[in-house]
C-alpha cells in the first residue's frame, strides 16, 4: 500500500515537472513569435506622414540658347506661380529598437529625423516670352516641373515644417504603442530623445 502511494506521488511529481517544462517551452516560443510579429507590424507601417505644408511661390524661369556657333543668342522666359503641397513624416524603417522577451517589452532607443516624402507642385505660367529661335515646348514643362520641386525643397528649411514634424513625433510613437499593446506587450521609450529639440518625450 505504501509502495502504491509512493508510486502515485512520484508519478504526480514527475508529471508536474514535465508539464511545467513543456508549458515553459510553449510560452517561450509564443513570446518569441510575438516578438517577430510585433517587429513586422511596425516595419509594415514604413512611412508615416505627420505634417502637410502648402507653399505659394513666384518663380522666374529663363533659358538662353546660342545659335550659329554662338553668333546669335535667343532667350525665352516666363513667370511661374508655384502652388505646392509638401508631405513630411517619419521613416519607420530607420527606427532602432530591440525586444525584451522576458518582460514582453519593446525598447525604442532611437527615432528618425523627419523627412520630406513628397512635393506636389501645381504650375501656372504668366508673362511667357518666347525667343525668335528658342520657344517653349512640351519638354520644357518637364524641366520646369523639376526646377519647381527643387525650388520648393530649398524653401522648406526656412519654414517650420521640420520643427512641426518633430513636435508630432509623440503621435507617431503613440501609434507604435497602440500596435504593441494589441498583442499584450509594452513600449518603453523613456530614454528617447528628439535630436532637433534635445528634449525627452516623457519625464
Amino acid at each position: 500500500m505504501e509502495l502504491l502511494f509512493l508510486g502515485l506521488a512520484g508519478g504526480a511529481i514527475i508529471s508536474f515537472f514535465i508539464f511545467k517544462k513543456f508549458t515553459s517551452v510553449n510560452r517561450k516560443n509564443l513570446t518569441e513569435k510575438q516578438s517577430v510579429v510585433l517587429l513586422d507590424k511596425i516595419k509594415k507601417v514604413s512611412k508615416l506622414i505627420t505634417v502637410e505644408g502648402e507653399f505659394a511661390e513666384i518663380y522666374h524661369h529663363e533659358n538662353t540658347k546660342e545659335k550659329f556657333l554662338g553668333l546669335i543668342t535667343s532667350k525665352k522666359k516666363a513667370i511661374i506661380i508655384i502652388n505646392a503641397k509638401v508631405h513630411v513624416g517619419f521613416d519607420f524603417r530607420k527606427i532602432k529598437m530591440h525586444t525584451n522577451t522576458k518582460n514582453k517589452t519593446l525598447v525604442l532607443s532611437e527615432f528618425p529625423q523627419p523627412e520630406v516624402f513628397s512635393i506636389e507642385p501645381n504650375l501656372r505660367f504668366y508673362d511667357v516670352q518666347n525667343g525668335l529661335l528658342n520657344k517653349f515646348n512640351s519638354e520644357d514643362l518637364t524641366e520646369v516641373n523639376k526646377e519647381a520641386k527643387e525650388h520648393i525643397l530649398q524653401k522648406i528649411p526656412e519654414s517650420n515644417l521640420m520643427q512641426t514634424a518633430n513636435k508630432e513625433a509623440i503621435e507617431a510613437i503613440t501609434l507604435m504603442q497602440n500596435l504593441v499593446e494589441t498583442i499584450g506587450w509594452k513600449l518603453d521609450y523613456s530614454t528617447l530623445e528628439i535630436p532637433e529639440t534635445s528634449k525627452k518625450l516623457i519625464d
